[in-house]
């Protein structure tokens, strides 16, 4: 019974056993087989074509991965470019900027000095620290007071022109009225003092920054642009002092006078180094006093 099983199973398993021994002739024939033309061996192009799809992804993919790892570089070096170049720029501006305040600063100063030569008069330098937004910028605050010698009613003024008078004295500090205040006043000609005729006074207008002029006869010839300088009747203002100029006249007649608008010379608005005259007008005779000298006279 054994012998006749194991008969029966070598017949069942023959297929089998033949099938696979086919199957390693073939693979041996097919590893030892060669290309005619190339004398490669079939396997391994057989390999290659199989492996080459793979590859050709793999390669792609390791391609791509290295070009966003560059991409990833360079935006970061870019970025840290754009930045330095960023704050280089901004500390060149602030150079700039602080070259041209440093001298616009120069040229304030240079005006200071030319006007100390031209009045001939004691100044002291100041500096505003302070305006007053209630009366619309029409005072201003600044860093000198009675230490410095400075006294109510004193002149102030820039190298371009009048600023105004002091009103308010601390000992280091001063409220100065600007001539745009329509409190303010100062006596005026238009043109040089002696040559001109067109004696008025000016006053703020307490708005638009400009000042009027009143009391010029409408005889007296005024243009736009004719420059205004101070009387010194007013014993506030020396003689000769820059008021500003001309900007819009509404002619008067004989007997209306000129309606006359005055732009400032000095930069009100943009105020920050001025100069107090320590300006004392000189004391006019008490009229009891003159009339002795009269009596004296007749006889």
């Amino acid at each position: 019974m054994a012998t006749i099983r194991t008969q029966r199973e070598i017949r069942q398993r023959a297929p089998f056993w033949l099938v696979m021994l086919l199957f390693g002739n073939l693979v041996i024939m097919a590893a030892d087989a060669r290309d005619s033309v190339t004398k490669q061996r079939m396997f391994r192009v057989w390999a290659q074509a199989i492996a080459s799809p793979v590859q050709s992804v793999s390669s792609k993919a390791g391609g791509a991965s290295a070009g966003l790892i560059r991409q990833i570089m360079n935006f970061r070096t870019a970025a840290d470019e754009n930045e330095r170049l960023k704050q280089q720029l901004d500390q060149t501006v602030l150079e700039l900027r602080n070259a041209r305040e440093s001298s616009a600063e120069n040229e304030r100063l240079k005006g200071l000095l030319n006007l100390k030569e031209n009045t001939g008069y004691t100044q002291v330098p100041a500096r505003v620290i302070a305006r007053d937004p209630s009366v619309w910028f029409n005072t201003v605050t600044i860093n000198r007071g009675s230490s410095s010698g400075i006294t109510l009613n004193m002149p102030v003024a820039t190298g371009s022109g009048i600023v105004g008078r002091v009103v308010a004295v601390s000992p280091w500090t001063a409220q100065v009225m600007l001539i745009t205040d329509e409190k303010a006043a100062a006596g005026a000609v238009v043109g040089q003092l002696g040559e001109s005729g067109a004696l008025g006074s000016v006053s703020g207008l307490g708005k638009a920054g400009l000042v009027e002029m009143r009391y010029v006869s409408g005889l007296q010839k005024v243009e736009v642009g004719d420059y205004i300088l101070t009387t010194g009747q007013d014993g506030i203002y020396p003689a000769g002092l820059n008021v500003g100029e001309v900007l819009e006249v509404k002619h008067g007649t004989a007997t209306q006078p000129h309606q006359i608008y005055v732009r400032p010379s000095a930069r009100l608005d943009q105020l920050e180094e001025v100069a107090v005259l320590l300006y004392h007008p000189p004391q006019r005779p008490a009229p009891e006093q003159t009339l002795p000298n009269l009596d004296k006279a007749k006889k």
